[in-house]
């Protein structure tokens, strides 16, 4: 320990004599760790930490597979994670495996406190959500399961943490109190804890509400008590001493049981649809320990692709303090040789190397450790927008941020201390004692070479793949949607969540669109239930009279109830017959318009889809009785990376749940939409006070939201590579100049012989050029099978585009000049009087 602490401070002596040397290292570390540690913070959270709950190991999420019939309202693309109440109540109460089994939905509302409406995340739980868990209050009590036994009977709620402190104050007076959801009053009867958000990770509800209260919370929409409509989450306690193998054999033999009494209330079920929904279908266990996340499954692989560049950054500033340590040992051969003669053991002069290289790292990590909240803090920020709503992501660091950042920089610090030391390991005493000028074996001249050409070659990699997602971007953003969306704001607008009766939204949402239509600027005004370009999907089961469906077909269409001046507001062409108008009300025979891709699959062509006849949500007993008077032109819908579906548009008027759904409205302006906000908000104040406006943006904001993740890649990408291509700059500069200082008394003689300045730029230069061209030689082909990896991510581009290869190898070699200049400016200026005397 005494030599250990004699180490230490020698090292703080040392560092002290070379300040310079000692902050372009400590930065360096600084940049590369930071990053990590910034990245790592979201990492950690989103795919690796434990829900914040009692024994999260014993957790077990319930998910299907096989066929299945009916609506399923769901945030992922796996229908197999959401099930029907009433197949959650007999699992529930049926099994012998788990000793407590939850459910959750999510839902937006609408909050009145105090005459102050504003929009809100309930999440609807069964009442033993939170027993089940082992969440505890942070104040009053949280839901029971004798809150959630009888439909309506129990109008309690117990909200989250933030939303405590964010909307009542923290004042714990709230208990007991009366807020109004959806215009129904609710009594708070507790807080939750504040480590705990959500059974769902990336959610961040403001308030829990029992099951069976849903009648409230989704007016129009209840379901508890239908077995064809999925739309829950289910998460289950294993009983102790029961593993998930064993609960997973025994739940999926009730599983088959219970589907076995569903398939009995289906009609006209073919021997193929028997097998798809009974033989081949089973219930499994999925590890619950972290949670549900649809967030997870839509950003893993991106994450995994930024973690990949961070590490790649970090392996640059390695590298690149390595040749900076080199660079110092040059000046330090006399002085360990002096020690090694003195009798110094390798093992006492390998521990003062590795002690100061710890030094360094431990000083980065901690100035890393400042800029990491920050870097995380906006990343979060660019995925939640929306300041209003609580984020479920920290970006302080907490325990298991702290270790692994000063764990990564003792790592990497071990790592480039191993580069003096293996200088130093095998000395050669007599020559070294001898010289009276410094030098530096081969060995060390040879891995700072090596070095930096990786450091080249790596910030090449990283380069192609901010170029690829730049593009990527690009691409997305300047992609024809199929209608026109400059000039086109957006908002949503639930007359529900505001205390209306459906029977009475209808009304409301004419008198709404009239309001628009006459405010000074707007062109045209529109609404739909099935927003455009937000993720939202609307989807139901069709029959076509006369056409016989294949078998295995999928006959699903996008569904969308809209209003008559849809397509013109969102400037989007019919290809063949009409559009809905003001006639085609509730009394009027019942028409359809499809989308192009609808009429071809289905009739051949346009022209051939009008006049025919289809049902829907009805199944093959219904009647055709919806005639397609028109055809649209296809456009995407779902997302901009989303393939076209086909698709079915009904008039607004004519669809039964029109007073059920929430309503997406669309104002086109001959001006610059931004100034009609205002004039938007106020007409929507006058029309009701307690009325929500929810997210009026543009319609380019809305698709620069829905690409959130691909700009937050393409931003860190194009960060990482800039950061790692101004390392290897540096790293490059730093190896020439002292070259170019140990090379003086060579390059004076030959100046003195007669060589041109430009002869002795022109070597520098082609030793530049040769170091750049192995690394850029040896990174491309390795750049083109990594491109491979993140193909998945790309859009419109493929993983060797030809432009973002030219355009970052032209960029890599250009970077590499700039840092040659210094160097070989100064070895063109060397003075043969004064290199001959250099010593």
């Amino acid at each position: 320990m005494e030599s250990l602490l004699q180490d230490v401070r020698y090292a703080l002596r040392m560092l002290r004599k070379s300040p310079g040397f000692a902050a372009i290292a400590v930065i360096t570390l600084a940049l590369g760790i930071g990053a990590n540690t910034a990245i790592f913070t979201l990492f950690d959270q989103v795919l690796l930490r434990r829900l914040p709950v009692r024994d999260p190991q014993q957790l077990v999420q319930l998910h299907s597979s096989g066929s299945d019939t009916g609506r399923t309202s769901s945030r992922s693309h796996d229908h197999g994670d959401y099930f029907s109440y009433p197949m959650y109540h007999d699992l529930r109460d049926r099994n012998t495996v788990f000793s407590g089994m939850l459910a959750t939905f999510s839902r937006q509302v609408g909050v009145q406190w105090h005459n102050q409406p504003e929009l809100a995340n309930a999440e609807l739980v069964s009442g033993n959500y939170f027993d089940v868990l082992g969440v505890q209050p942070a104040t009053g009590r949280l839901l029971l399961q004798s809150d959630d036994v009888t439909q309506n009977a129990n109008p309690v709620a117990v909200v989250s943490f933030g939303y405590w402190q964010r909307r009542f104050g923290a004042d714990p007076g709230i208990l007991n109190q009366a807020i109004l959801i959806n215009g129904h009053p609710f009594t708070v009867v507790g807080v939750v804890s504040p480590g705990f958000l959500s059974v769902v990770v990336g959610d961040a509800p403001d308030m829990f509400v029992p099951m069976m209260m849903k009648p409230e919370i989704t007016p129009g929409w209840n379901d508890l008590d239908n077995h064809r409509s999925k739309w829950l989450n289910i998460f289950a306690r294993l009983s102790p001493g029961v593993s998930r193998k064993q609960a997973e054999a025994g739940i999926d033999i009730q599983w088959h049981a219970l589907r076995t009494e569903e398939l009995k209330q289906i009609q006209n079920r073919s021997a193929s649809f028997v097998q798809r929904f009974l033989t081949d279908s089973h219930l499994s266990l999925l590890d619950g320990a972290l949670g549900f996340s649809p967030l997870r499954e839509n950003i893993r692989t991106a994450l995994l692709i930024v973690m990949g560049m961070v590490g790649l950054v970090l392996l640059i500033a390695c590298a690149n303090v390595a040749s900076l340590l080199l660079v110092r040992a040059a000046g330090r051969v006399r002085e360990i040789s002096v020690r090694y003669a003195l009798g110094a053991q390798r093992g006492r002069i390998l521990q003062q190397l590795v002690v100061e290289g710890a030094l360094l790292g431990l000083a980065g990590g901690a100035l890393g450790l400042l800029l990491a909240p920050r870097v995380s803090g906006l990343l979060v920020q660019m995925m939640y927008t929306d300041s209003g709503q609580q984020v479920p992501f920290a970006s302080a660091p907490d325990l298991r941020i702290l270790l692994f950042n000063f764990g990564i920089a003792l790592v990497v610090s071990l790592l480039f201390s191993l580069a003096p030391a293996a200088q130093f390991w095998h000395p050669d005493l007599t020559p070294t004692l001898k010289q009276q000028t410094i030098s530096v074996a081969g060995g060390g001249s040879r891995f700072r070479r090596v070095s930096v050409g990786l450091q080249i070659g790596l910030s090449l990699l990283l380069l192609l793949g901010s170029g690829l997602f730049l593009r990527t971007l690009y691409k997305l953003k300047t992609f024809d949607v199929g209608f026109a969306t400059d000039r086109l704001l957006t908002f949503g607008l639930d007359a529900k969540l505001a205390g209306y009766d459906p029977k009475d939204v209808p009304a409301l949402s004419n008198r709404a669109l009239e309001t628009l239509s006459a405010l000074p600027g707007v062109r045209s005004v529109a609404a739909t239930n099935d927003p455009e370009l937000s993720g939202n999907t609307e989807g139901s089961t069709i029959t076509i009279a006369g056409y016989a469906a294949k078998e295995d077909e999928n006959m699903n269409a996008e569904w969308s109830i809209i209003t008559a001046d849809y397509f013109a507001t969102l400037k989007r062409p019919m290809v063949a017959g009409r559009n809905f108008t003001a006639q085609d009300g509730p009394d009027a025979a019942k028409v359809a318009v499809v989308n192009k891709s609808f009429a071809e699959h289905f009739f051949g062509s346009p022209q051939q889809a009008l006049g025919h006849y289809f049902a829907t949500k009805g199944g093959q007993d219904a009647k055709p009785d919806i005639q397609i008077v028109g055809v649209v032109q296809d456009a995407k819908h779902e997302g901009v990376r989303e393939d076209i579906r086909r698709s079915v548009f009904v008039p607004y008027l004519q669809a039964k749940e029109a007073g059920e759904v929430p309503l997406q409205f669309y104002v086109r302006t001959w001006q610059a939409p931004q100034s009609t906000e205002a004039g938007i908000r106020s007409a929507m104040q006058r029309l009701d006070s307690k009325l929500v406006v929810d997210t009026l943006i543009t319609m380019d904001q809305q698709i620069d939201d829905s690409l959130s993740t691909e700009r937050i890649i393409a931003l860190l990408a194009a960060s990482f590579g800039v950061l790692a291509t101004l390392l290897a700059a540096v790293g490059l500069y730093g190896v020439l100049a002292y070259a170019t200082v140990q090379r003086t008394r060579e390059i004076g003689i030959r100046i003195a012989l007669g060589a041109s300045r430009g002869a002795v730029a022109r070597m520098v230069l082609s030793e530049v050029a040769k170091l750049a061209g192995i690394s850029i030689a040896v990174a491309l082909p390795l750049a083109l099978i990594l491109g491979r990896l993140i193909k998945s991510q790309l859009f419109g581009i493929s993983s060797a585009d030809p432009l973002t290869l030219v355009a970052t190898t032209l960029l890599t070699g250009l970077a590499a000049l700039v840092a040659a200049w210094i160097p070989t400016r100064r070895a063109t200026r060397v003075d043969p009087m004064v290199a001959l005397r250099y010593e």
